[in-house]
């Protein structure tokens, strides 16, 4: 009799187990397509993410990473010093990535004129759909492609998207992971801008 009980109480953990899980899938597809039906095609929208953490707080050089944008061009970080740089490491395949470019977008237009520059480097795509992907949301910003993910490498950080953020000096001041927003750019960027 307790075999029976024993499998009968196994055989019930499982279906606990299962229900579990269910329960949280099912509770992720409704977060993701409550962030999806918020957002607009091509709207940059503050609110998007519900909230974003704040950044780890840094103060040291920044790496060396040189890579190539859409044109083949060769492109440093160092080619930017003396500006504020986000550096965003992120994927066409991400859907937290593709999210966050219209913010970058709106931010980069705002600010472009008190020296701040968006790095955005794809981790591993080919060019013609990064190259799509970047048309279809008239970003403007710099897009380096990464096809053997030596950013992610420099970073030390292989979870996308993240973020960090290097100063006029060339000193890395802000790192997150996760996706942010344009508030939180505001909120965490601007006063390097004012520095």
């Amino acid at each position: 009799m307790s075999m029976k009980v024993s499998k009968e109480s196994k055989s019930n953990q499982k279906t606990n187990y299962l229900t579990i899980i269910l329960v949280v899938m099912g509770l992720i597809v409704l977060v993701a397509a409550g962030l999806i039906l918020r957002t607009k095609p091509g709207e940059a929208n503050e609110d998007i993410f519900g909230f974003t953490f704040p950044p780890n707080e840094i103060n040291q050089p920044a790496p060396e990473l040189t890579l190539f944008d859409l044109d083949g061009k060769e492109v440093s970080l160092t080619d930017y010093k003396g500006e504020v740089i986000l550096v965003n490491n992120w994927a066409t395949w991400c859907p937290p990535c593709r999210l966050e470019m219209p913010e970058f977008q709106v931010y980069f237009e705002n600010h472009q004129d008190q020296g701040f520059q968006v790095i955005a480097i794809e981790a591993g795509q080919p060019e013609n759909e990064v190259r799509t992907f970047v048309e279809q949301l008239e970003l403007d910003f710099v897009i380096l492609l990464d096809p053997e993910n030596k950013s992610l490498v420099t970073f030390q950080n292989s979870s996308l998207p993240n973020s960090f953020v290097i100063d006029r000096k060339g000193n890395l001041r802000l790192a997150w992971l996760g996706a942010i927003n344009e508030a939180t750019l505001e909120q965490y960027v601007t006063p390097l801008l004012e520095e």
